[in-house]
């Protein structure tokens, strides 16, 4: 489902009908460009889920990526409290900036800690050939062979939370948390997802 605006940007504040859009990647929360919409362009985006813009050079509307084929897939999209600035969250195809950069900062998308950057590699893994890697391989091998995966971890970490050897359960650990995040990726549950619960529990 294309995610829609429920309210309606002011676009008749800038005198040429254009409003800021903030392109920030839906993984990594990584800012990856800054462009420009009207009216049309915001509805073209929320029709076909990819995000266009009115090119001011061009002085038309224009998907990213429609000649490169890296377009931004729309995930999310927000107005601020001015009701002049969209913040948009999206799926990038391949690398956003016309030089062939990831951003149109020159500063790589990387998720900002490595458990996201390793969700991200997990998912990545879903669609690959089961000989390219181990992760691959549990992905082919379904959901119940993963899950036991994942028990199987959950018992030697406990097994190693109760001797005294720190590196061991150090790395039972981190087996753990491996096998859960390609759990999570085989039922396309994201890492945020979850923060997000617990998130909500904390502020209760």
């Amino acid at each position: 489902m294309i995610p829609t605006l429920t309210q309606t940007p002011d676009f008749d504040k800038m005198p040429d009908g254009l409003i800021p859009a903030i392109i920030q990647d839906s993984r990594t929360a990584t800012v990856l460009m800054l462009g420009y919409m009207n009216a049309e362009a915001l509805q073209k985006t929320q029709e076909t889920g990819l995000v266009t813009f009115f090119s001011r050079s061009k002085q038309r509307l224009w998907t990213k990526g429609e000649e490169s084929g890296n377009v931004l897939h729309l995930r999310d999209i927000r107005l601020d409290c001015d009701n002049d600035t969209l913040l948009i969250q999206a799926e990038p195809a391949g690398p956003v900036c016309h030089t062939g950069a990831d951003t149109c900062w020159n500063r790589p998308n990387v998720a900002p800690d490595f458990l996201h950057q390793l969700e991200n590699i997990i998912w990545d893994r879903n669609d690959a050939a089961p000989t390219v890697s181990y992760t691959a391989q549990l992905f082919a091998s379904g959901i119940g062979k993963i899950a036991q995966k994942v028990g199987e971890e959950a018992i030697e970490t406990i097994i190693e939370a109760l001797g005294n050897d720190r590196k061991l359960l150090l790395n039972e650990t981190a087996d753990l948390l491996y096998h859960l995040l390609v759990l999570l990726a085989a039922k396309e549950i994201r890492l945020e997802e979850v923060e997000n619960v617990l998130l909500s529990r904390h502020n209760k």
